[in-house]
């Protein structure tokens, strides 16, 4: 478990495939070192540590989280959000994120506004029902919050200081990103899942 504040910028220094999966080799010296077996979150995607040094970790990701994720698409050189897993202790800053990604969304643009911006995001049919007006949403592992929602895209406010500290600057309209619903709105379609009546779908601003 997560909470979607990301602890520091890890970039991939090495990557190789193995039977459809892909190895993953992150320099990260600010939450490192890392033991096996530990998990970590990678633009959003709750990963398994497999090796730790003082300099960074490595990460085995499967078919199906690199089919659901933008992490295929992932080269040597390029920054990574990065959040260790929640201890009981801490602080809930952001709010709860499982690491399971629901669906990629794309940037449609990205504005500007007073000093911070507004990034629109295209979303899949299938996070939709999910999302709500002033509701949480992780992007990319970032806790955001939907400032406003539409049919098919919603936009989040980025201020200045998350902005510089993950990779959504290095994002421009077209790239992809993962996301991940709040999971109280999956609980709640959980238990009326069933009723006469009852319909999936997203509630947009008037």
């Amino acid at each position: 478990m997560f909470t979607g504040i990301i602890e520091e910028l890890g970039k991939i220094q090495g990557l190789r495939g193995l039977a459809g999966e892909r190895i993953f080799t992150i320099g990260a010296p600010g939450i490192s070192p890392l033991k096996p077996g530990e998990s970590v979150a990678v633009n959003g995607v709750c990963l398994t540590v497999t090796e730790g040094t003082r300099a960074g970790f490595t990460v085995q990701v499967s078919p199906q989280s690199l089919d659901r994720s933008t992490l295929g698409k992932l080269r040597v050189g390029e920054q990574v959000n990065l959040e260790r897993a929640l201890r009981p202790t801490d602080r809930i800053g952001g709010h709860l994120v499982s690491g399971h990604v629901d669906g990629v969304g794309k940037i449609r643009r990205i504005e500007p506004e007073a000093n911070s911006r507004r990034v629109w995001i295209g979303y899949p049919e299938e996070v939709g029902p999910y999302l709500i007006l002033r509701g949480s949403v992780a992007v990319e592992g970032i806790s955001l919050t939907v400032a406003e929602l539409k049919p098919e895209e919603f936009a989040v406010a980025v201020i200045p200081f998350t902005w510089e500290n993950t990779n959504l600057k290095e994002k421009s309209p077209g790239a992809g990103v993962n996301l991940e619903a709040d999971q109280i709105g999956k609980y709640v379609e959980k238990f009326v899942q069933g009723r006469p009546g009852t319909a999936r779908k997203a509630l947009f601003e008037e």
